[in-house]
């Protein structure tokens, strides 16, 4: 069974492998030596490096005292989640659904070997609690795929105690600086090892720092440039409309990579920002049609239609089981009857199960794994139009003007009819133009600055009013439900009332607030 452990380190290199006495840390009372451990690990890998093109990295160790297959994903500069698995000769299952965002049907081998003879101390605190773990690794890379070759370098390793505050390895930093010891030019051992020990590499001792190393592409494989003539200047800033678009279009791309693992792993909040990945595109899709081919971005979106689908009967039943029992939270005890926090506990837990089971099938499945690859395709050889090359500001405020002006003939429909079913469906279509509205101010964002960020703070303010609203309208449904069911078994349905009638009444305050909300975004927006 895998496990996760947070890992906060820094790494260092120096001409001299000797430490400086890191008692003149403030803080550290003492330093223990722990000895000296080999590590015997193998890195693995896909033929193209897919893990390593996104700081991803996946080892078999042998030695010390967590010997196992370490699976680490980046988190933040020096931060990563380490998720551990027993040692076994072929990868645990678990890990390799971990990694099938990044690697789809590519196999994973064997790339680089490392063995290291690590010398450890502890900085231990006055009453001897670890605050960290300090290492001088003396290393041996060994390619093991091509014709690489081998490197051998030293250095120092920071790791932070579990639990601990991070500011303290700026005080370690501190001392080590003073001593000659300078920050690492690579982000992790296997970086190194894989610039350092490349085919055609003049010198086994090739600084990293003068190569370049891996970890800083993309979440997939490095994509070939676009085809079109206009394109990101060399620092990465976007120059056409369709750039803008494209950037936008590949940060939805990687999250929906990214976040595989942690909707696997049921990370809360992850299947909704997964389900936000895929509106987004589909959004993007549909406003920049001027910009991309609709013949190939249509059936795009109809995949993305699929997996967000499969991705809602998580996140809406997630939703409404923690507004339930909030507003069951919020009940005088005298108007509880029966055992209903159970109840909703049982329903929610059984809803979940099923519907997270059937998620991990859906991100196995044969038609994800191909969206994921025709987005790549889609980045690496955009469908761009001609108009993809204009200018961006005049072009990224149309798109936002056009979408705004859709959902205000939304909105004012919704208005004028009567409250009951087909006001909660009018409302709720525009709400999904809300955020196809917001979304297009998104894109725009970094081209036209404070007019289109403004956009997207009304966006944000009208969704969530009206998503209050369809929260509303979803919840009396599941309530009426459950009362029948608690009805049948013989249990009071009193408490349920209640709480449809405390829904009723937000949905009716969201419906009330609407029309002055709308008077104040639709006067003063910007497009």
């Amino acid at each position: 069974m895998a496990d996760t452990k947070r890992e906060i380190e820094r790494k260092y290199e120096s001409d001299d492998a000797a430490l400086p006495d890191l008692t003149r840390v403030r803080g550290v009372a003492s330093v223990r030596d722990r000895g000296v451990t080999h590590l015997d690990a193998t890195y693995h890998d896909t033929a193209d490096l897919r893990l390593a093109a996104s700081s991803v990295t996946l080892r078999r160790r042998t030695g010390g005292a967590d010997a196992g297959w370490h699976l680490k994903f980046p988190v933040a500069p020096g931060v990563r989640d380490e998720i551990r698995a027993p040692l076994s000769d072929t990868l645990p299952d678990e890990l390799a659904a971990l990694i099938r965002s990044r690697v789809r049907d590519r196999d994973v081998r064997p790339v680089v070997r490392l063995r290291s003879d690590r010398d450890v101390r502890h900085l231990l605190d006055d009453q001897d609690r670890l605050l960290a773990e300090v290492s001088v690794d003396t290393v041996h890379a060994e390619r093991l795929t091509g014709e690489g070759g081998e490197a051998r370098w030293t250095e120092i390793e920071v790791e932070l105690a579990d639990d601990g505050d991070p500011d303290f390895l700026d005080k370690v930093e501190k001392r080590l600086r003073k001593a000659g010891v300078r920050p690492s030019a690579s982000a992790s051992k296997l970086a190194r090892a894989l610039a350092e020990t490349e085919p055609g590499t003049a010198s086994a001792s090739t600084s990293s720092a003068q190569k370049g190393a891996p970890g800083t592409p993309p979440a997939t494989a490095p994509e070939a440039a676009p085809r079109h003539k206009h394109r990101p200047r060399p620092d990465g800033t976007p120059v056409t409309v369709g750039d803008h678009v494209l950037a936008y279009v590949r940060a939805q791309r990687d999250a929906l990579v990214e976040l595989d693992p942690a909707v696997r792993q049921d990370v809360p909040d992850a299947v909704h920002r997964m389900r936000v990945a895929t509106r987004r595109l589909r959004s993007t899709f549909r406003s920049f049609r001027s910009v991309l081919d609709r013949t190939v971005t249509d059936p795009v979106s109809a995949d993305l239609k699929w997996l967000a689908t499969e991705l809602g009967a998580d996140r809406d039943q997630e939703v409404l089981a923690e507004r339930l029992t909030q507003a069951l939270g919020r009940l005088p005890a005298d108007q509880v009857n029966g055992p209903v926090a159970e109840r909703l506990a049982a329903w929610s837990e059984a809803r979940h199960h099923g519907a997270h089971h059937q998620l991990l099938a859906v991100l196995d499945s044969r038609r994800h794994l191909r969206l994921l690859d025709t987005l790549d395709a889609l980045l690496a050889d955009p469908p761009l139009r001609k108009k993809a090359a204009a200018r961006p500001d005049k072009a990224l405020a149309k798109a936002v003007a056009k979408d705004f002006g859709k959902l205000s003939r939304l909105v004012e429909h919704a208005l004028e009819l009567p409250p009951g079913t087909e006001r909660d469906t009018a409302l709720h279509e525009a709400r999904k133009k809300t955020k196809r509205t917001r979304y297009a101010a998104e894109t725009a964002a970094p081209a036209l600055g404070g007019p289109a960020e403004e956009a997207v703070r009304d966006m944000k303010a009208l969704q969530g009013l009206l998503g209050d609203h369809q929260d509303s309208v979803m919840a009396r449904r599941t309530l009426r439900e459950l009362a029948a069911v608690v009805h049948a078994a013989g249990e009071s349905d009193f408490t349920y009332g209640v709480l449809h009638a405390g829904e009723a009444h937000r949905a009716r305050a969201a419906e009330e607030a609407l029309p002055e909300a709308w008077r104040s975004i639709s006067r003063e927006f910007p497009f």
